[in-house]
């Protein structure tokens, strides 16, 4: 099996969905045989460096503050001492038997390497990479010889966890979570042999990958993930390796659903599925490695049930922060229209899930509403999973709160600061990406990129914006040599009066000041394909491109179909949502704040409260009284102590003001 090491990394946002072109050169040098992908590609995360005044001290506390937390919570809570008595066992030691607390604790230490590999990509430390070192080496010393990786039965064969059953592999489809386990040790042995060059964690892969596919597969025994994720991984193994085994073994797993649970999405074969059913975070990964699979292989099938599904969530089961899984039960999905806020779940994983599938169906098909829900899920439900200060966390994400909910430093089921880690440090990998000669700027931040484009052109390209709480952006481009190429400039929804893709939510005032674009100086007519303004022209170094997108705060109304925001408004200001918090209102009591429809409002920046952000602030009312009240971005609440919060606020009376 030919194993490179690619020079310059692929999109970690996309935990190895899209591997760029320059992946299948580098990685799979001397191959032959055309191989086909997404036909947008994503430009790589270590190409682009933040240097904003939003994401770049994101990035950092997740490297300096979050990662070194996550890994000693998992040497606190025995995570890491799992791998070490699964060792044992196999030498045949005596060692404490006792089961871990949940098959799937393995993924934890799988994930925060993975985030931290690639905070390896950008800046070395050799400290981190030396710690990383040390746990690849317990996590292939508790293999089995034939490759099998679980240490929740590895540590007592004969009395496994109680969910695993008393064979392998025999309660995969419920919930054991062995595919599971070995979706995330994929992800994460990429992210390490990509960053470090080493394959350590590569080939413990590989080897438990060889048993897979000994195991599984036509003519051999079938079998569906109970909890998806191993599709994805499977995949990013066949992008390094070449291996078509990985890729067909991976349509398999999604072939083999259908006469099972909605639960997790077994229902019904994967081409007939049509609605988002069952446990969110299951379902998003489900879609995303539907959506590498089809890339690759061109099935229209698939391609017709996640483009229908995506349709379902959008108009029918999304959240206006961009949160999924609306029911506490099951972690899941609820009926078409159900979206209530004070029990709203909206875990941090399937906010995580979604950004994934989103940016895939953006590369599948170029069209900038994938964006835009991606963008909304970004900087709300997401970002609201982690505190400023990066140590404490939310499970779910609900958008009203009695005073009930704050941040936790750690979970007994504890997948969601595991996965916070690896997706924040790949956020530059979202900006842009390309198709043939176009480059497509998705989102806005102050940064520096160098992206290779078709026939050898390299383009620099500057952006400097105080984005999202400003929406001018300026964008300086730098091209080797004068060239003629389409950049792509999206111009989000929000800004042209459209609350989010669909139906489901809509600006009670669509009057916006008008989205401004000008080359050089130049005002251009705002013509746009697919969400995007294609400037095609001959570029040379120094021209500018300036966006400027209207930045009025404003209410929102939600389809009274949606029977938890009828007589309800909520308040939006470019891609944030806002909410009204106990600390900044007239005696806490914000689930009794009214708005009227018409209420002017206005936007100031603070930058004393909460790291710096902009509040919005007007006037309501509180027991039919008129009452000052202030509203911050809904990712920053829960971090001046419990009390009242709500996203969606009583509607009251227009006012003649």
């Amino acid at each position: 099996m030919k194993v490179s090491r690619r020079s310059i990394l692929t999109s970690a946002a996309l935990t190895g969905a899209a591997a760029a072109s320059s992946l299948r050169s580098a990685v799979q040098r001397g191959a032959t045989r055309p191989v086909r992908d997404y036909p947008v590609q994503p430009v790589p995360f270590t190409a682009v460096h933040m240097n904003d005044v939003f994401w770049a001290p994101r990035i950092e506390t997740n490297r300096t503050v979050t990662i070194p937390f996550a890994f000693k919570k998992c040497e606190e809570t025995g995570r890491v001492g799992n791998f070490e008595r699964a060792a044992a066992a196999l030498r045949g030691e005596k060692v404490d038997r006792t089961i871990p607390p949940y098959p799937f604790d393995d993924t934890d230490i799988y994930k925060v390497i993975e985030g931290a590999s690639y905070t390896l990509s950008v800046r070395k430390d050799p400290k981190l990479e030396a710690y990383i070192d040390g746990l690849i080496e317990k996590i292939g010393a508790a293999q089995e010889p034939d490759g099998y990786l679980y240490t929740a039965r590895t540590i007592d064969p004969e009395h496994p966890h109680k969910w695993a059953g008393k064979e392998r592999w025999v309660q995969e489809e419920v919930l054991s979570h062995e595919l599971y386990n070995l979706g995330h040790l994929y992800e994460s042995s990429v992210a390490h042999y990509q960053a470090t060059g080493k394959r350590t964690l590569l080939d413990i892969s590989l080897k438990s990958a060889e048993l897979l596919c000994n195991t599984f597969g036509p003519g051999k025994r079938k079998i569906y993930p109970g909890h998806q994720i191993v599709e994805m991984g499977l995949v990013k193994l066949y992008r390094v390796t070449n291996d078509e085994r990985y890729l067909n073994l991976a349509k398999f797993m999604l072939d083999c659903r259908g006469g099972g649970s909605p639960y997790n999405q077994a229902h019904k074969r994967v081409v007939d599925q049509r609605e988002a059913v069952g446990h969110a975070v299951r379902a998003t990964y489900m879609y995303s490695g539907i959506a590498d699979v089809a890339a690759i292989t061109g099935d229209k099938e698939y391609l017709a049930a996640i483009d229908a599904i995506w349709d379902n969530v959008v108009t029918k089961k999304l959240y206006l922060t961009g949160g999924i899984g609306a029911l506490h039960k099951g972690e899941a999905f609820g009926e078409n229209f159900e979206l209530p806020n004070l029990t709203a779940y909206n875990e941090t994983c399937a906010a995580i899930g979604h950004d994934y599938w989103n940016h895939r169906l953006f590369l599948l098909h170029a069209d900038a509403r994938y964006i835009d829900v991606m963008e909304r899920t970004l900087y709300n439900g997401l970002i609201s999973g982690v505190s400023l200060e990066g140590d404490l966390f939310f499970y779910p994400n609900p958008l009203a709160s009695t005073g009930d909910y704050a941040r936790s430093p750690w979970f007994g089921v504890a997948c969601c600061p595991g996965n916070i880690t690896r997706f924040i440090a790949s956020v530059p990998g979202y900006m842009y990406a390309r198709q043939g000669d176009a480059l497509y700027v998705n989102l806005f931040a102050g940064s520096d990129a160098q992206i290779d484009m078709a026939r050898g052109l390299t383009v620099k390209l500057k952006q400097e914006t105080r984005y999202p709480w400003d929406g001018a952006v300026r964008m300086t481009v730098e091209p080797a040599k004068t060239a003629a190429f389409t950049i792509a400039v999206r111009v989000p929804g929000w800004a042209r009066g459209e609350a989010l893709p669909g139906t489901l939510y809509r600006f009670a005032d669509t009057s916006l000041p008008p989205v401004t674009l000008k080359v050089n100086g130049r005002s251009m007519e705002l013509r746009l394909d697919k969400g995007y303004a294609r400037l095609h022209r001959k570029w040379r170094a120094g021209d500018t491109i300036e966006l400027g997108l209207p930045m009025e705060p404003g209410l929102v109304l939600a389809t009274p179909e949606v029977a938890a925001d009828r007589e309800l408004v909520a308040i939006q200001r470019g891609p944030i949502v806002y909410c009204a918090e106990w600390p900044d209102n007239p005696l806490g009591e914000v689930l009794e704040l009214a708005l009227a429809d018409n209420s002017p409002l206005t936007a100031e920046f603070r930058p004393d409260l909460l790291h710096g952000v902009t509040v919005v602030k007007g006037r309501g009312f509180q027991a039919a009284k008129p009452v000052e009240f202030t509203a911050i971005p809904y990712f920053a609440w829960a971090h001046r102590g419990k009390g009242q919060m709500a996203v969606w606020l009583k509607k009251a009376p227009a006012t003649n003001s």
